[in-house]
């Protein structure tokens, strides 16, 4: 029986995303792929558009401006992360002020973390979405300011990544994947990818 890799030289597997999180988290998974970046798109949606449906209409719309590229080996893996607070959608963040605004609001409270993700091949397009509920304690201003100062969370939703120093001193609780919170349900990815290229073992590798 063929491996799940072996299976996977019968495709070439796209990134189009420009972050490094989610190259690091892809490339764990051993799995081989290439970035694919085209022009930017701006993350725009509907005002009326459920919570799950925003990342996903945003994964959707990065997934459009590659699809014309694509050919019949190709899948494309593109993706799109939020934050929310009481229904209140935070991006990236366009300033200091701003990131200190949006951490300010999430100091002592429970948000969620939702990331849309697209498969895309030239003939099929599967699409889905994990959350996150995540728990900060209370931050101080003066903790705030040493971190957006330090890390420079411009480009990350919510305006923080789990995985560096904010992560460690104010997550105090954490339902859900945790990697989806870094910007890619990596474990979800990894089973849509099987289902998607019709991968089925029944072999048992550790006999």
């Amino acid at each position: 029986m063929m491996n799940f890799l072996d299976h996977l030289s019968n495709y070439q597997i796209f990134l189009a995303s420009r972050s490094p999180r989610r190259e690091q988290l892809l490339k764990g998974l051993e799995i081989p792929f290439e970035i694919w970046l085209m022009e930017e798109v701006e993350e725009t949606f509907p005002d009326d558009l459920a919570e799950d449906d925003i990342p996903l209409h945003l994964a959707r719309l990065k997934a459009k401006s590659y699809l014309q590229e694509l050919e019949p080996e190709h899948i494309l893996i593109t993706a799109d992360t939020i934050v929310l607070r009481d229904g209140l959608v935070l991006g990236k963040p366009h300033s200091f002020d701003e990131a200190v605004d949006m951490l300010v609001g999430l100091s002592g409270c429970q948000h969620k973390v939702i990331t849309g993700v697209c498969l895309s091949s030239l003939d099929k397009t599967v699409e889905f979405a994990a959350t996150t509920n995540v728990t900060f304690a209370v931050l101080s201003r003066e903790e705030i300011t040493y971190y957006v100062k330090k890390f420079r969370p411009f480009d990350k939703a919510g305006s923080y990544g789990i995985q560096e120093w904010i992560g460690l001193v104010a997550v105090e609780s954490i339902n859900g994947s945790y990697f989806n919170v870094m910007g890619l349900p990596i474990q979800r990815l990894y089973q849509e990818i099987k289902k998607f290229t019709n991968y089925n073992s029944t072999s048992n590798y550790y006999e």
